[in-house]
């Protein structure tokens, strides 16, 4: 029973969530789903790249938590009402992580592997995209990552002047995927970025955290009041990290590179004002 409770549970979830990002999906294309219901497979190419992004980056935390040892849950992905339909997925930790290389390789596995997948997303999206006369702005303007702006001039290639790139459905997708892999970067708390930081830097990892909480903060004043709202919601979660049941073991120089190689990710995938016009 209890494992059936394991099984079914994440299902149903994933099952609503597909729902809520097909809504979403078609929402974005100027469909009402609930006055068309039919019309909620238009939304199937924005839902079917945010979640299988989504669903990389979780597998990619099942599958390394599985390989040392670590006892977990299924992904549990979280529907909302929102113009992307979902806030996301997480796993759950059943049993203690031994060592900082356990911790690291967990923490790292899932973005680094959505990473791939969004760019992926983004390259093909980009190619489907349309290059259109600059309008006035209405509703919601998305901000642009070096990695996407970079992306952008390899696929569509320098825009003329009072021109813009409207989306397609894919390249949103995308464009989310890289801009969730950069908040799971942050090195705060008990995020991704954080689980790095404490196998990484150890007792520094509470430094780090306060000053990449101040640097939202700072970001918030810049432009984007929704970095107010991460900000608070990493410091009430909190900031510290629990110890490893064998604090000695240490990080090899390979897990160290791709440390770093995580944070040139972050640093390429963050969006100082990821909206405007909201």
């Amino acid at each position: 029973m209890m494992l059936q409770r394991q099984v079914i549970i994440p299902a149903i979830l994933f099952l609503i969530t597909w729902i809520t990002t097909l809504a979403a999906g078609a929402m974005q294309q100027g469909v009402d789903p609930i006055r068309s219901p039919s019309a909620i497979l238009q939304g199937f190419p924005f839902a079917a790249t945010l979640l299988s992004i989504l669903l990389t980056h979780e597998m990619a935390h099942y599958l390394a938590s599985v390989r040392h040892g670590v006892q977990v849950t299924l992904p549990f992905f979280i529907p909302a009402p929102s113009f992307i339909g979902t806030f996301g997925a997480f796993i759950r930790t059943r049993s203690p992580i031994l060592n900082k290389r356990a911790l690291f390789d967990i923490g790292v596995s899932g973005p680094l592997a959505g990473f791939v997948v969004a760019i992926g997303a983004v390259g093909v999206g980009l190619h489907l995209s349309k290059v259109i006369e600059t309008m006035p702005p209405e509703g919601i303007s998305l901000g642009s990552s070096l990695l996407f702006s970079f992306l952008s001039w390899i696929v569509v290639g320098t825009l003329p002047e009072h021109a813009d790139i409207l989306l397609h459905p894919v390249a949103f997708a995308g464009w989310i995927g890289l801009f969730i892999t950069a908040m799971n970067l942050l090195p705060i708390g008990q995020l991704d970025g954080g689980h790095i930081a404490y196998a990484v830097f150890g007792q520094k990892h509470r430094l780090i955290s306060k000053l990449a909480v101040a640097s939202l903060v700072g970001f918030g004043l810049l432009g984007w009041p929704g970095w107010f709202v991460w900000a608070g919601l990493t410091f009430i979660l909190g900031l510290g990290h629990p110890p490893m049941v064998d604090e000695a073991v240490p990080l090899d120089p390979v897990r160290r590179k791709i440390g770093w190689l995580a944070l040139a990710v972050l640093l390429l995938t963050f969006i100082p004002i990821p909206f405007s016009g909201l």
